[in-house]
């Protein structure tokens, strides 16, 4: 798959229409950016804009951005609760897709250069581009803020990365970097500034100072007014969303608004979210309420429930989302979101791709989807309310690998890309040569490799499957014997595209191990799928 990435561009200014829609559009008029996301704020006088692309692509993009922003905006005149230094006051680049950290400091370095050359500004590299640690923290470069600027550049360890050592009243500083995704979420109080910002002290990693650290690791927080909303925030930024999930965030928050006696009355995020992000909160409520839910549209939901992220306005997951807005923008190139029709008749076309693996993919995907029908089909009913409990337990396996095999329907079709591009490299040289043929043959073990794991994600199934049909509901049996043809229709699929490969792959140990593991999965499928079927022969 391509290199995906992130670019977050924050513009102070949130209040003029035009000139927020005239940078929204130098970003969605750029080649190859995908405009996700706009998301302006009165009181903060800021507008965050997130967008996709090539590496080249959001380079590009952003300098548009920052082009354009230049002509239309006066930090002379601007003032809002955000911290700020500049009219393009800060650009992350993030990885989101087949991209490392450091294609993101790439990007960051070769965007500051541009900025530089082209506007004649000074910049700043922070994040994980940040060449010196007394500049890694985005709050430590943007110290003093605006205003400070005329001072802070005549000092030399202040002197900027690119560009400059020039204030320029128009546009003061812009800091640009690469960093994990960040999550801008903030939790509303019916309380005043103060008391909003005395929890945030309170749970930000840098707590009031030295002596007085917080409580939240990589958790930055302040407390501000909204007057349009007439209520106060916590607002946080969430460097690392893994080390502090957003649930310990908004309990924290709770707890503290809690002990000064003040409600909570809903949060908000600001910009997207990583949909892991999201799922991580669920399973939390999930846990700790036991809860039984197994949809991801339903986990969604009851977390917009728990943390009240639509108290401000609708919160729309499919335009919230970061994976669900990406995966929107490249639809038209994935099978899985063609319709049944379509799919079929991709098949029949004549080409080579989608075949035999792919087809493989989806019937086990709808042979794992059978499962949870069945499952779901038995529990909640009143007479088969004694097997909740089991049936509990065996819905979610099928759930997650009906959503894991719809993967490997792509997956199969885009194996032969590192093969493919093996065989238009050089050999002109026995060097050439000898690189072509390594790259060749690591191409087949990746090509060797998807259909692999899609007999070993079928093989995860088979114990779950055999207790579904000594339990599910009976009137389900034809759909738990046909889930069972389809795993092993799968898995049989699976095998003979794994062999037709191994042919041309020379590590004879590879092809061995390759090879006796698939047969092993092929017959534990068979013996399975015979063992269902024996068993719902005999339930009537």
């Amino acid at each position: 798959m391509a290199k995906l990435v992130e670019c977050v561009p924050n513009f102070s200014e949130g209040r003029n229409k035009e000139v927020i829609d005239a940078i929204a559009d130098a970003i969605s008029g750029t080649d190859g950016c995908s405009l996700l996301d706009v998301d302006p704020g009165s009181s903060t006088n800021r507008t965050v804009y997130t967008f996709v692309g090539s590496p080249q692509a959001v380079i590009e993009g952003a300098l548009n951005a920052a082009r354009t922003a230049f002509q239309l905006i006066d930090m002379s005149k601007h003032s809002g609760e955000h911290p700020r230094t500049g009219a393009m006051d800060v650009c992350p680049f993030i990885p989101v897709q087949n991209a490392t950290m450091e294609d993101c400091v790439n990007c960051a370095n070769i965007f500051a250069q541009k900025l530089a050359e082209v506007l004649h500004v000074p910049v700043y590299l922070y994040g994980a581009a940040a060449r010196t640690e007394s500049r890694r923290s985005l709050p430590a470069v943007r110290a003093g803020e605006y205003e400070a600027l005329p001072e802070k550049l005549k000092k030399s360890e202040w002197a900027p990365d690119y560009g400059p050592a020039t204030f320029v009243p128009s546009w003061g500083a812009t800091v640009t970097g690469a960093r994990k995704f960040l999550i801008a979420y903030n939790v509303n109080l019916l309380s005043t500034k103060e008391q909003a910002h005395r929890i945030a002290l309170d749970i930000r990693e840098q707590g009031r100072g030295k002596d007085q650290p917080g409580l939240l690791k990589k958790v930055q927080g302040m407390g501000w007014y909204l007057e349009e909303s007439n209520l106060a925030q916590v607002s946080t930024n969430i460097l690392d969303f893994e080390l502090t999930p957003l649930h310990v965030v908004y309990e924290e928050i709770c707890r503290d608004a809690q002990d000064l006696n003040l409600p909570v009355v809903g949060s908000q995020i600001v910009g997207l979210i990583p949909l892991k992000a999201m799922l991580d909160c669920a399973e939390f409520y999930i846990q700790k309420e036991k809860l039984f839910v197994v949809e991801e549209e339903h986990k969604i939901r009851l977390v917009i429930s728990k943390l009240g992220l639509d108290s401000l306005g609708p919160f729309i997951p499919k335009e919230r989302i970061i994976e669900y807005m990406v995966d929107s923008s490249q639809d038209d190139k994935r099978l899985v979101t063609l319709s049944v029709q379509q799919f079929v008749r991709s098949v029949g076309a004549r080409t080579a791709a989608p075949g035999g693996g792919s087809v493989s993919a989806a019937i086990a995907a709808m042979g794992a989807a059978l499962g949870s029908m069945v499952g779901q089909m038995t529990y909640g009913k009143r007479q088969f309310e004694s097997l909740d409990g089991v049936m509990r337990k065996i819905i979610p396996p099928f759930h997650q690998a009906m959503n894991d095999l719809l993967v490997m329907v792509d997956a199969d079709s885009t194996a032969f890309n590192s093969y493919m591009a093996a065989l238009k490299m050089p050999k002109t040289t026995a060097d050439e040569m000898r690189r072509r043929e390594a790259a060749m043959q690591e191409g087949l073990k990746k090509a060797v490799g998807v259909p692999l794991s899609l007999a070993e994600r079928v093989s995860l199934l088979w114990p779950s499957l055999k207790e579904l049909v000594l339990y599910g509901n009976v009137a389900c049996k034809s759909d738990v014997q046909v889930a069972a043809k389809a795993l092993e229709t799968a898995v049989f699929g699976a095998y003979y595209n794994v062999i037709i490969n191994l042919k041309d792959i020379t590590d004879e140990s590879f092809k061995s191990a390759t090879k006796q593991r698939a047969s092993a999965l092929l017959e534990e499928a068979r013996n399975c799928a015979s063992a269902v079927l024996e068993a719902a022969e005999k339930r009537q």
